[in-house]
């Protein structure tokens, strides 16, 4: 009997130890996501509200970039098809040249990138509303007409609580990204 309750414990302490390396774990309070109102590539208004409930992946983008913005779209795709089977996880891509990147020019740019227009959302608006979403809710960039910003995704939970940061260029951080997101999302 005593070697039972010894294995017994030594599985519950190794449970336990294991629980630790889970990604809920990992996952740590970032801020809120503000409310906004923008339009998808589609023309359709995407709201805060929209979101909740999901569990989503930002980034910062622009369409005429001529650096990392089509690789982070690229490795968004594949993040994107890697998810496909969770129904409660979305992707948003939020410009950061609201003045060029309408609707009509947002909706070529996602197809090149097999975006679904109900899950993945590439959003434009005023730029104030943009600046205040990315750089005070995301903390990913500034919207201030100079085009710089981010090239990390951010993981949103289902409460819009940004929960991590991800760079899409390290396979290690995407691998990791996808597992939090199934996480996240109860998968």
């Amino acid at each position: 009997m005593p070697g039972r309750i010894g294995a017994v414990l030594f599985s519950l302490v190794a449970l336990v130890g294991l629980s630790g390396c889970s990604a809920s774990y990992r996952l740590q309070y970032h801020g809120q996501v503000p409310d906004f109102e923008l339009t998808s590539q589609t023309g359709r208004k995407i709201t805060l509200a929209d979101l909740k409930g999901k569990v989503w992946v930002a980034d910062t983008i622009y369409t005429t970039c001529p650096g990392p913005c089509p690789m982070m779209s690229s490795h968004m795709s594949a993040v994107a098809r890697e998810v496909a089977s969770l129904a409660n996880v979305r992707i948003v891509s939020f410009t950061v040249d609201p003045a060029h990147d309408t609707p009509d020019v947002l909706l070529p740019y996602s197809q090149r990138y097999h975006a679904d227009p109900d899950r993945w959302f590439l959003l434009t608006g005023p730029q104030r509303v943009l600046n205040h979403v990315s750089l005070d809710g995301l903390h990913l960039s500034q919207v201030d007409g100079t085009l710089d910003h981010s090239i990390q995704f951010a993981l949103v939970d289902a409460n819009t609580i940004v929960r991590g940061y991800y760079s899409p260029f390290d396979r290690e951080q995407v691998d990791r990204l996808i597992a939090d997101i199934r996480s996240l999302a109860g998968s």
